[in-house]
């Protein structure tokens, strides 16, 4: 069974922002696959259901984001699932508007979901998907850049990250991560 974690703020005001990426794609991937994101429990949104043939659980952290690990930990012990099927998907600045990075393990970076996860988990062993977002101009825009309105000829590009992100999911579930990463990470660009 995989945990596929999409990382967002819960809050409406939020909801379509350059932060809730990893949400995005959690809708698309729902939607693609009739699975109800109507649970509550693990202070988040869940729904089970099935990628091709293997069982997956999509999840909404209901938390802050700087609080998302504590959420994906009531799942992981609940489930007993190991860390090489968890796959969390989120924001990233350091890549372009409409490209994704996949990794197997990796650091937090300056991402505060990331930081609470690998906190709460204890390990960098679990497999993420960026999903670029570009920078703001200023540096110290950052947090307005994120979680500020997106203009309209920049969501497209957005979306294309997150339909890619959803693409990208499935290969892994039906071919592995391997595959998936051949498929989607651009060469020579991190």
């Amino acid at each position: 069974m995989y945990l596929i974690v999409g990382l967002g703020n819960p809050e409406e005001d939020y909801s379509r922002t350059r932060h809730n990426m990893g949400f995005d794609t959690i809708n698309k991937i729902a939607e693609q696959y009739g699975i109800e994101m109507s649970k509550k429990k693990f202070d988040s949104l869940y729904g089970e259901g099935r990628i091709e043939k293997e069982k997956v659980i999509l999840l909404k952290p209901q938390t802050y984001m700087n609080l998302s690990g504590k959420a994906i930990l009531q799942v992981v012990q609940f489930y007993k699932i190991p860390m090489e099927d968890i796959c969390v998907i989120y924001d990233d600045m350091d890549i372009e508007p409409g490209q994704i990075k996949i990794r197997k393990k990796g650091g937090a970076g300056s991402h505060n979901g990331m930081k609470s996860i690998v906190q709460e988990l204890q390990t960098e062993e679990f497999a993420r998907i960026r999903v670029g977002i570009g920078k703001p101009q200023f540096k110290e825009d950052a947090i307005n850049y994120v979680i500020g309105a997106i203009p309209e000829e920049e969501r497209k590009k957005l979306e294309e990250g997150t339909t890619k992100a959803k693409e990208a999911i499935i290969e892994i579930v039906k071919n592995g991560m391997d595959m998936a990463m051949n498929k989607f990470n651009q060469k020579g660009k991190e």
